[in-house]
């Protein structure tokens, strides 16, 4: 058995995204020597490598055929796997506007077309010691902030029981209901932790139910007209609740409470807006709400087959729903029916206690 001492430290990884070989060899013979090196010369190939291999940087293109370095980007920051990843931007976009959009999709440097090898290798060098920084630092910040965090998914679920608090869909309902709308988040491409504000805030959506009358809300009948222009205030009691703070949660949970029943085609409430005036977190969840009402068991109905579900969701396409998002839906079918699987479950464990 060898020796500690002998144990050689594994090299740090970099991926080099760019669709001209020759760039590719330029910065290999530049940090081959320091680091081990993966290439790809194409963002769909970068994306796998990047999932399956864990790369501790990237040195990314942005302009390539098919899909630029801005896309590989914001993928690479909606999923989990990859989203710490730090990205450097290699590229002859030099102009102030392009290295700005780039650092709000998440890069965390320019490099410069040409490259000078002595800065290349300072900047890897440094974003790879600040990552360790980084990565320690949360490792602290999660640890101590455990305690908040639960105190805060607390409180936010009280908040959400109460909207619920005369119906039946209490509980497992807006927590699944919540996943489901998360995951729709990351396939549109969401930064995964605005994916996770939105399954916090999500679950508040109907928390303007408080204010309507159980004479409306429980009426065991259809709703007059007079007493269903009641119960669509529930909008706008909701945003009125929610809006009171300024926190980045209850923030996203009053445009949510606003406006998730607001339509595509323009026929919703409570203002009428149409297609993306519609705010996204709003499209995202009035999908997932819609989907998860349809194949929960109600006291007035059985649960739908998922099959049925999605049938009436991808009918609502473009009158209800936002296409894009319908299609996206579909796509993670598979992910939507693992998250109804689990709560379910959740759900039967609950009613045996």
């Amino acid at each position: 058995m060898p020796n500690k001492a002998d144990i050689t430290p594994a090299k740090q990884s970099v991926l080099i995204v760019d669709d001209t070989p020759e760039n590719i060899d330029v910065l290999r013979g530049v940090l081959a020597g320091e680091y081990q090196i993966r290439a790809a010369t194409n963002g769909m190939t970068a994306l796998k490598i990047a999932e399956s291999k864990q790369p501790d940087i990237i040195l990314l293109d942005i302009m390539m055929p098919e899909m630029d370095g801005y896309e590989v980007c914001r993928r690479l920051k909606s999923n989990p796997k990859t989203v710490k990843i730090p990205v450097i931007f290699v590229t002859a976009m030099a102009e102030a506007e392009d290295e700005e959009f780039g650092l709000n999709l998440g890069v965390v440097d320019y490099i410069t077309k040409p490259i000078k090898a002595s800065i290349t290798r300072a900047r890897v060098r440094n974003h790879l010691a600040m990552q360790d920084q980084r990565l320690a630092c949360e490792q602290e910040v999660m640890s101590r902030t455990k305690e908040l965090e639960e105190s805060n998914r607390a409180a936010i679920f009280m908040l959400g029981d109460a909207g619920h608090y005369n119906d039946t869909d209490t509980g497992v309902h807006i927590w699944r209901m919540a996943a489901y709308a998360a995951a729709l988040a990351r396939k549109a491409n969401w930064h995964v932790d605005d994916a996770a504000l939105l399954e916090l805030a999500a679950p508040m959506h109907d928390t303007g139910k408080i204010g309507i009358s159980d004479a409306v809300l429980k009426a065991p009948r259809k709703l007059t007209k007079e007493e269903w222009e009641i119960m669509k205030t529930h909008s706008t009691i909701g945003y009125q609740i929610l809006s009171k703070s300024h926190s980045p949660v209850f923030t996203l949970a009053a445009e949510i409470a606003l406006n998730h029943h607001e339509r595509w085609d323009g026929t919703g409430y409570p203002n009428g807006i149409s297609q993306t005036a519609i705010p996204e977190s709003a499209r995202i969840v009035a999908i997932a709400d819609v989907f998860d009402a349809l194949t929960m068991k109600r006291p007035y109905k059985e649960e739908w087959p998922i099959q049925k579900a999605i049938d009436t969701i991808i009918e609502g396409s473009g009158t209800h729903f936002d296409p894009n998002l319908v299609t996206a839906f579909i796509e993670i079918k598979e992910e939507i029916i693992a998250i109804k699987d689990k709560w379910d479950r959740k759900s039967e464990d609950t009613d045996r206690l």
